[in-house]
């Protein structure tokens, strides 16, 4: 699944469009940046509430597709600058963070590994 096929088929607000012909491969959730930053996968869509320019920092060291702020979180203005100058997605829903990730995870194509 594609950023614009997830944006497309959830709902999601486009805050930064970044490049909507990225792939995503899994779902991440974690509002620890620290973590986040080593353990967000590459490719991944990551869900947080932390909407400082602090997120697009880690979102690219983590090199994600995007990044999804979920229950209503609006991010700061110097985030979304910072989001647009480095060609990072950035989506906002209303929903809370556990069912963004589940509409995340039912939209992607089932791995060799699915039970």
């Amino acid at each position: 699944m594609t950023v614009k096929e997830l944006t497309e088929q959830s709902g999601f607000g486009i805050l930064c469009p970044g490049d909507p012909e990225r792939e995503i491969s899994k779902v991440y959730c974690c509002d620890m940046l620290s973590i986040a930053m080593g353990r967000a996968p590459a490719d991944g869509a990551w869900v947080t509430v932390m909407g400082n320019v602090n997120s697009v920092a880690v979102g690219a060291l983590a090199d994600v597709s995007c990044i999804i702020f979920a229950e209503g979180v609006q991010p700061e203005e110097a985030c979304i600058t910072r989001a647009q100058q480095q060609d990072i997605c950035l989506l906002a829903t209303d929903l809370p963070v556990f069912e963004a990730a589940l509409t995340i995870h039912r939209q992607l194509p089932l791995g060799d590994d699915a039970p």
